[in-house]
């Protein structure tokens, strides 16, 4: 198990480490309590905010990300709501993963809305992923939500736990999962970050899908 010292260490160079944040590592601060690591600070990009958090989440022994960090957008950076609106709209009609009809956008103040329907996950974040890097963008709020449709209970269950067999990442024998009409849950415990985010990957494959219920806990020496 890592100290705070040692995880706060961790982060920092992981972060240092990750090109997009090069310019602007310094301007990271990274509080370690636990496992819970707190990110602070400014960046003047949305994305970079992001990818700070995705670089944090990389980090074994890492079990929960608070983001603090401002983004502060100066001088050229600037755009107006208006032009900011465009640019999502093009962007969304350029990108081939998402159905740019059905979806919705509002910005306000720089922040960006998504409201609509999608068919899968893939769908409604590739819509997001589309937003977060553009310039002007202050943040993003996703509230795209995903078509109902029936689905097979136990075929769906007997899926995920084959997907869970196959994966090279999941202990799938530490992994429980409750499937009630469209939403699913999962339990367990997994060694890191990343083992929960693919296993909920993994849920979120399965047609008709509509809600995934992530309880899995962090715990790095499950496996030990």
């Amino acid at each position: 198990m890592k100290t705070n010292s040692e995880l706060r260490k961790d982060v920092m160079e992981e972060i240092s480490y990750t090109p997009e944040l090069r310019s602007v590592a310094t301007d990271i601060g990274v509080a370690a309590n636990d496992g819970v690591i707190t990110l602070s600070g400014t960046v003047d990009s949305y994305w970079k905010k992001v990818t700070a958090e995705q670089a944090t989440q990389k980090v074994s022994g890492v079990r929960v990300v608070a983001s603090d960090i401002e983004v502060k957008i100066e001088g050229v950076g600037r755009r107006t709501d208006t032009d900011i609106a465009q640019a999502v709209k093009n962007a969304l009609r350029w990108n081939s993963a998402v159905e740019a009809d059905e979806i919705e956008v509002k910005v306000d103040n720089g922040w960006v809305y998504l409201t609509g329907k999608a068919d899968w996950l893939f769908q409604k974040e590739s819509a997001r992923r589309s937003v977060e890097n553009l310039r002007g963008v202050m943040g993003v709020s996703n509230n795209i939500t995903l078509k109902a449709r029936p689905i097979d209970t136990n075929a769906i269950k007997g899926k995920i736990a084959a997907a869970f067999h196959r994966s090279a990442t999941i202990d799938s024998g530490a992994i429980k999962l409750d499937v009630s009409d469209s939403s699913i849950t999962l339990r367990g415990k997994v060694r890191s970050w990343a083992e929960k985010k693919e296993a909920e990957k993994i849920a979120w494959a399965s047609p008709g899908v509509t809600t995934v219920e992530n309880k899995i806990e962090i715990d790095p020496m499950v496996y030990a």
